[in-house]
């Protein structure tokens, strides 16, 4: 009982129970300094790939805006496109009406021309070429028929003086018909020179093989002068 009440013993159990307590504290403060220090670097590490998220993010964020631009000038070229094509249509009309208005002026000048150079004995001119003929048709034109139509509504061939009764004769390799339906121009009207007796135009004032001046076969009979007179 003595030693336990000896103050050297008292100051050394309560060293010993210090000491005690240092050592649990500093067990404490260095669990917390591996978790603290843990925590730290587990911070700097999402810091960083936090920042290579937001270098991600601004890269998607730029190609969006290179999508959005590219699709803003796709939608512009497709407008021009667009008009373009309406642009070339109208053209196309345009210029299919005019072929169409030419054709009309065409098949009858051709076909006038043709018989007055059958007159002659001469060849009638060529046909439309079949990529013209063939353009038109698909566009809805009627291309007009060859020339053997032309031969058969013709008037009879020219017999110059000099020559006895052998006509001139148009050339027997006339060109290619282009099997296709057309319709039928009606000739031009005609008459018999009262000199020469050839067909010539009804209302031509002078023969233009003769050169003598057309006669109607009813002529207006002068009046009669008055007695007075």
């Amino acid at each position: 009982m003595a030693d336990e009440k000896d103050p050297s013993v008292i100051n050394c159990l309560e060293k010993l129970e210090k000491i005690k307590e240092i050592r649990g504290a500093t067990q404490h403060v260095e669990k917390l300094r591996a978790k603290l220090k843990s925590e730290l670097e587990s911070a700097l590490d999402e810091e960083k790939h936090l920042s290579e998220y937001k270098t991600e993010l601004e890269l998607l964020l730029q190609e969006k805006m290179a999508h959005v631009e590219e699709l803003r000038l796709i939608h512009a070229d497709i407008n021009l496109m667009e008009s373009t094509i309406k642009s070339a249509e109208e053209e196309k009309s345009r210029t299919v009406q005019n072929a169409r208005n030419l054709l009309e002026e065409f098949v009858p000048l051709k076909h006038q021309v043709d018989s007055m150079r059958l007159v002659f004995g001469l060849e009638t001119l060529p046909d439309l070429e079949h990529d013209l003929a063939s353009a038109l048709e698909r566009h809805g034109s009627v291309v007009p028929q060859s020339n053997e139509e032309v031969t058969q509504t013709a008037p009879p061939p020219l017999i110059l003086p000099g020559m006895g009764s052998r006509p001139v004769a148009a050339k027997e390799t006339a060109p290619a018909a282009i099997s296709r339906p057309g319709f039928r121009q009606q000739p031009p009207p005609m008459k018999s020179c009262l000199s020469c007796h050839q067909q010539i135009h009804r209302n031509a004032p002078i023969c233009p093989l003769c050169k003598a001046k057309s006669r109607s076969r009813n002529p207006k009979k002068p009046k009669r002068k008055s007695n007075d007179d």
